[in-house]
């Protein structure tokens, strides 16, 4: 068909022929050209070749820092699970220790008790403390030994450190005893450097109080307390306490001192219960003195 237009004539052999020869021409100059002419063909090509990296090197970080964030978690759940047995075996380690701590601070306690046990003048058996008063009425203490053990009411409670109290209340298996701190336990006390005598009384505060001092009695702060032994219950010099201050009155005919027990109450574990506050042969009453031979009983 003349006079229409057919676009395969245009890309005919022709052209194709003029394609291949540019193609050619333009790597022989490429190749041939030079230097100088080279040159600007790179610095044509480089903001290309920059403009396509920048989106291939912000892959490249970011996949390398995805490798590290996961390589870094993978190794944090591995320390997280390392710091948790760690935490538990610590917790068990602890505890083992405070229970080998708590072994070693009651064998000294009895280490003490039984030291002091080997004074022979006093008859004493050990008793643990298994209970607390929790009311305000009385402060004492529940004592795994009774009836059963040979307690009985009105005995004496010391430690090593001091006088404690007296038993009030026994059965089988347990006891009660008063701590000296309360108003109804009285113990016979002595001023061990000035050897006046009075008795110690605990009050409704909590407090320790010795009465009955010589209006001229020399005590002051400072001097220490013990028991006199003139009564039942203690045997004589069980430390009471220490002298904290001493209260005179002009028209009054005792001093009044007030005591710092000796013995932590709050922090009793074990005691002594004085069987005896003296030995047999010490233990002569009113009675055997004034029958015993060379001694004539008064006239009526």
């Amino acid at each position: 068909m003349r006079g229409r237009f057919r676009p395969g004539v245009f890309w005919g052999s022709g052209v194709k022929r003029a394609s291949v020869a540019l193609l050619a021409v333009a790597f022989v100059v490429f190749a041939l050209l030079p230097r100088q002419s080279q040159f600007l063909l790179h610095q044509i090509g480089q903001p290309f070749a920059d403009l396509v990296a920048i989106p291939i090197e912000g892959m490249a970080m970011l996949d390398r820092d995805l490798r590290e964030w996961w390589m870094r978690h993978i190794a944090l759940q591995g320390i997280s699970e390392q710091n948790h047995e760690l935490r538990e075996k610590i917790r068990q380690l602890t505890g083992e220790v405070n229970q080998l701590r708590e072994q070693a601070l009651t064998g000294e306690r009895l280490a003490a008790l039984l030291e002091f046990q080997t004074d022979e003048s006093v008859r004493t058996v050990a008793a643990k403390v298994i209970g607390r008063s929790l009311s305000n009425w009385y402060q004492g203490v529940i004592l795994n030994k009774g009836e059963d053990g040979g307690i009985r009411e009105q005995m004496g409670v010391i430690t090593p450190a001091g006088a404690v109290g007296r038993i009030v209340r026994t059965s089988g298996a347990t006891s009660i005893a008063l701590l000296a701190i309360d108003p109804n336990v009285a113990i016979a006390g002595m001023i061990q450097r000035t050897r006046d005598e009075g008795i110690v009384q605990g009050t409704s505060q909590g407090l320790v109080r010795m009465k009955y001092l010589p209006p001229l009695s020399s005590v002051k702060k400072g001097d220490s307390v013990v028991t006199s032994g003139l009564t039942g219950g203690f045997p004589r010099g069980v430390l009471i306490g220490e002298v904290s201050r001493v209260e005179e009155s002009e028209d009054s005919l005792f001093q009044t001192a007030e005591i710092v027990p000796a013995v932590q109450f709050r922090q009793l574990d074990e005691v002594l219960i004085v069987i005896s506050p003296r030995s047999p042969e010490a233990m002569i009453s009113l009675e055997q003195a004034l029958v015993s031979p060379g001694h004539q009983n008064p006239t009526p």
